[in-house]
């Protein structure tokens, strides 16, 4: 099989979502929504709801539960690796304007971020319609982490976390650090202690945003709780748009059977079919 034969992830389609606005303390973002069956909260990754992000909604869709998509940032249905000049100036005012906001924390350690007290607020709500034992949340990238402090919740039921990379590692001490606060990850460890939840982290190793601190941290502070899934840089699609593997779920994705790639989008799908459907 050539490079170029390897099968993506698949796009989804935005016109096939329908969009709400959702409004808690003060804020209010656009939410598209899709399914039937017990909410799942798939998180966008940096910059924006792009096709491919969508594609991984409708998998949630097709497990039977809502895949529910709020737009934090960026252009929702947006592709950011088409080719053309606007490319790198959208990833780059994306990525400046999320930063200064104050919804985000990208810097500080011991921290999280404002927005996510918007996400339970959203979970709680989605839970209320949707039904279900409880609500599944996947973060990506730059919204990874949110997965881990929304774990505090009872509600969440299935969290996870792919590449997470918050906060961004400028110092050594960012390497070893995640963005949640002390509490919330106390309150994370507990429930894994005493409920059994289980949270997952997927990672290339070598991903230059997701030092392999973190994962050692989130392993000593949530022991088995933590089930980390980490690949190598060779299981990423040859055609990646990055110089190093990052998107386990998207861009880096093989979407084949036997593919490193493939296995670990799976094992996040039967995560949220035993957590969320099995009853």
């Amino acid at each position: 099989m050539t490079a170029s034969s390897k099968p993506r992830a698949p796009e989804g389609d935005l016109a096939t979502f329908e969009r709400e606005r959702f409004t808690h303390g003060g804020t209010t973002h656009d939410v598209y929504r899709k399914g039937a069956g017990p909410a799942v909260l798939v998180l966008t990754e940096m910059p924006g709801i792009s096709p491919q992000v969508l594609g991984f909604g409708d998998r949630v869709v097709a497990l039977g539960c809502t895949a529910v998509l709020p737009s934090l940032f960026g252009t929702a249905g947006r592709d950011p690796f088409r080719a053309g000049a606007s490319t790198t100036l959208y990833l780059l005012s994306t990525m400046v304007k999320t930063c200064i906001s104050k919804e985000f924390t990208c810097l500080a350690t011991g921290r999280s971020s404002p927005v996510v007290d918007w996400l339970r607020a959203l979970a709680a709500s989605e839970h209320a319609r949707c039904g279900g034992p409880g609500v599944g949340v996947v973060g990506m990238c730059f919204t990874g982490g949110f997965a881990l402090a929304m774990a505090a919740d009872a509600r969440v039921l299935a969290p996870v976390m792919s590449q997470p990379s918050l906060p961004l590692r400028i110092t050594r001490s960012r390497r070893r650090a995640v963005d949640c606060d002390p509490a919330t990850l106390d309150a994370v460890a507990q429930r894994c202690d005493r409920q059994g939840l289980r949270v997952m982290g997927l990672r290339f190793r070598d991903d230059p945003y997701v030092p392999e601190e973190r994962f050692q941290l989130l392993r000593e502070r949530l022991g088995d709780g933590f089930v980390a899934v980490e690949l190598e840089q060779a299981d990423g699609h040859p055609d990646g748009p990055l110089e190093k593997h990052h998107a386990v779920l998207t861009s880096s994705l093989i979407d084949a059977p036997g593919e490193p790639t493939r296995a670990a989008l799976d094992r996040v799908l039967q995560l949220l079919r035993d957590r969320l459907l099995a009853a």
